[in-house]
């Protein structure tokens, strides 16, 4: 084999290599951009019933108008959030509004007992757990993403080729020392 035909071989299996590398960096940037999308589809569905959950209270509890406007506007900044990072800060705001609005429920009987109130409660409780498991799908899927573009041979390719890390979707400090302050139960 001659000098030629070897130069053609490693050509060959590096052209081979940085294909592999950039269609492995191209289907984990579109599945962490996937992951998005599913987490952002179940976000507006809770964006839209925020106004019918603010209604019903406001029936109830016409007095707690700061409460309520906390929620709407909490809201607002949730929808009109443009980075990943503003979003994450806007909905951990959103989250805090909502909690303060459902405490308030405590303090109005008749709203508590509330059929349509109930069924919107339940309704949000049951999108905070698919946004709680699509956010750590698509955590995992930055990891993941990310990882691979700090490793050899993809840190190669991945800055002139346009590959950037991701940020995660973070939960808030407030909810993070709410979970880590959890009560100890021994018995």
């Amino acid at each position: 084999m001659g000098m030629g035909m070897t130069i053609l071989i490693i050509v060959i299996v590096a052209a081979v290599i940085v294909t592999l590398v950039y269609n492995r960096l191209v289907a984990l940037r579109q599945t962490t951009r996937q992951a998005w999308g599913d987490i952002d589809v179940q976000l507006k569905q809770r964006h839209d019933l925020v106004p019918n959950l603010v209604e019903t209270v406001k029936g109830y509890a016409t007095h707690e108008k700061d409460t309520l406007e906390n929620v709407v506007k909490a809201r607002q900044q949730a929808v009109d959030a443009g980075s990943l990072k503003d979003q994450a800060q806007a909905e951990n705001m959103l989250s805090g509004a909502l909690r303060q609005l459902f405490a308030l429920s405590e303090s109005y009987p008749d709203l508590k007992a509330n059929q349509n109130f109930l069924s919107l409660q339940t309704e949000l409780a049951e999108l905070e757990n698919k946004i709680a498991a699509a956010r750590r799908f698509f955590n995992n899927a930055v990891a993941e993403y990310n990882t691979a573009i700090e490793q050899f041979p993809a840190v190669l390719l991945a800055g002139p080729f346009g590959f950037k890390t991701e940020e995660f979707f973070e939960v808030a400090t407030t909810e993070r020392a709410r979970v880590e302050a959890a009560p100890n139960v021994s018995f």
